[in-house]
């Protein structure tokens, strides 16, 4: 078998991804603290056609050294915003009437496998920090929880990981 070579790859420009349809997920980085792991979410975000990102508390924003090592100039295609506070975030999404979806193991979370989109639905994922997870307080905002199934002893993947996999089923779901 032959690699396929870039230009074999059907990309679209970065006016022709502009334009194109995304689908209706807001991915909500709740204060993660690395910022490669902020690249890799703009990577996968932009192979899967997420709407945007929704960068808070203490993530860290483009233009940035160690996003881009990651993001590989998916910074520039994936739209994004910031809010100083993950609360305030969730707020304004629900008000513009998205489903708030922590991505938590969590009292109530349904399997991944489980989980179906519903047609006409509007999502955001909200993924947490590295080490502390989803915050309580913004856990105690959201209308669902999504679980990824492990059966290693760790019971837990990288952020930007956990976000591929997240990403990707509601890409299979939705398309």
């Amino acid at each position: 078998m032959r690699k396929l070579l870039n230009e074999e790859l059907g990309r679209p420009t970065l006016e022709e991804y502009a334009t194109q349809e995304k689908l209706p997920v807001v991915v909500v980085l709740d204060n993660v603290r690395s910022a490669q792991n902020v690249g890799s979410f703009f990577r996968t975000a932009d192979a899967f056609g997420m709407e945007r990102i929704a960068l808070c508390g203490i993530s860290a924003t483009p233009p940035n050294r160690e996003i881009h090592k990651t993001a590989l100039g998916s910074e520039q295609s994936v739209a994004w915003e910031y809010h100083s506070s993950t609360l305030d975030c969730v707020a304004k999404l629900r008000e513009a009437g998205y489903r708030i979806i922590a991505v938590e193991q969590i009292e109530g979370a349904v399997m991944l496998d489980d989980f179906r989109v519903e047609e006409g639905a509007k999502y955001a994922l909200i993924f947490g920090n590295e080490v502390e997870g989803v915050a309580q307080a913004v856990a105690d905002e959201v209308d669902g929880a999504i679980e990824i199934p492990q059966v290693g002893i760790k019971h837990s993947l990288n952020v930007s990981v956990s976000a591929g996999v997240l990403m990707w089923e509601l890409f299979r779901q939705l398309r």
